[in-house]
């Protein structure tokens, strides 16, 4: 589990593909303390660790089944793209996001951004039958960042970036256009399974 609180930028070094894709990702963490095995949220897919480096950079590198690259968007990786990263959380940690699994439901288009101040609003377009899951003042996670929605329009929603998170996530380069993992709040997902279980 994480809490979509991003704690650091990494960026891709390489991808191969062998049957899955192979990630290698260069990160600021110490990678003497991740295990094989690990899970890490990357750009907010739970990914498993496979192997760890320090040369010349320190790295861990990830493998990427097909049925990932089809609800994500991580096929697009390619060296030099920066990707939000975050370590599965430990007892005791504190929880200043909301739970996210890193079990992407789809993708959301960014379709406008407007300055607000020293923030940024950013418009998205949930796919048709995600968009259901969207509640004003809700949580979603995207690209694993935990954002507040502040609008819901249809299947369109907004999302206002604070200066502190375009600085600390990779949200501070984000264009129209681009595709992002989207991952609804795992409360919306269970009350609207009990909802139509009940039926």
């Amino acid at each position: 589990m994480f809490t979509g609180i991003v704690t650091d930028i990494g960026e891709i070094l390489e991808t191969e593909a062998r049957g899955d894709l192979r990630a290698r990702i260069a990160t600021g963490y110490d990678v003497a303390g991740i295990d094989i095995g690990a899970s890490i949220a990357c750009d907010g897919c739970c990914l498993t660790v496979i192997a760890t480096g320090t040369a010349p950079r320190n790295w861990f590198d990830v493998e990427i089944s097909a049925e990932t690259l089809s609800r994500t968007n991580l096929g697009q990786w390619a060296p030099g793209r920066r990707v939000n990263l975050e370590r599965a959380l430990k007892v005791g940690d504190e929880l200043g996001g909301h739970i996210v699994s890193g079990h992407v439901d789809g993708l959301a288009e960014v379709v406008a951004l407007r300055p607000e101040g020293d923030s940024l609003r950013v418009t998205f377009r949930a796919p048709g039958d995600l968009a259901g899951f969207i509640a004003p003042k809700g949580s979603v996670a995207l690209n694993g960042t935990s954002l507040t929605v502040n609008e819901v329009e249809g299947a369109e929603f907004g999302i206002n970036f604070i200066p502190h998170t375009q600085k600390s996530t990779t949200w501070g380069g984000v264009r129209a256009g681009d595709r992002v993992n989207l991952e609804i709040d795992t409360l919306a997902r269970y009350v609207a399974r009990l909802r139509d279980w009940s039926r």
